[in-house]
This record gives structure tokens, sequence and C-alpha cells, in this order.
């Protein structure tokens, strides 16, 4: 199995508690819809360390190395990320994993 670890810092006008939990209902409804993923966790903060850091987390399961590139290049999350997330994050950074 692959984990798609992906952290988000949105910027200064969604870095809020209104802001963050917008944007993680927006992924819980968005990302399962995506072809390929086999599962997904959204998370926020739980503490003042993280919070500096980063808004939103957001893992990604899916079956085999293969199913990940098809689902970074699908209509959906292309939407997500180009139209949605755009003009809301700051800084984006995504990792897989072969998490066994």
């Amino acid at each position: 199995m692959i984990e798609r670890y992906v952290f988000i810092k949105l910027n200064a006008e969604h870095a809020t508690d209104a802001g963050r939990a917008a944007v993680a209902a927006h992924t819980r409804e968005v990302f399962p819809t995506i072809p390929g993923a086999a599962g997904v966790r959204v998370g926020i903060p739980a503490d003042e360390s993280a919070l500096r850091s980063w808004d939103i987390s957001i893992a990604v399961q899916f079956a085999s190395a293969g199913d990940v590139e098809p689902y970074r290049q699908h209509p959906i999350h292309l939407a997500y990320v180009n139209e949605f997330l755009a003009e809301r994050k700051e800084v984006l950074k995504a990792w897989s994993f072969d998490v066994g």
C-alpha cells in the first residue's frame, strides 16, 4: 500500500479556524471521488507547533504506486489543486511512501 502525505500552509486570509474547516470539509468531499484513491484522511493541527508550520494534512491511500500518477493527473484532482486550492494556499508539500 502507498500513502501520499500532503501538507498545506494556507495564506493569511484562509489560515483561520473557519478557513481550515472549509478546506478540510471540501477535501473530504472531493478526494473520495478521485479514481485510484483507496482512502483519505484529512487533519488539522492538534497543537501549536504543528499550527505554526501547517494548516491541513491529507493522507491518501493507494493500492499500488502505479495508482498515484493517474490520480495526480485526474481532472478532479487538478481542479481541486488549480482552482479550489490555488487561491487559498501559500505552500504545498507532498510525498509518497510505501507503507506495506
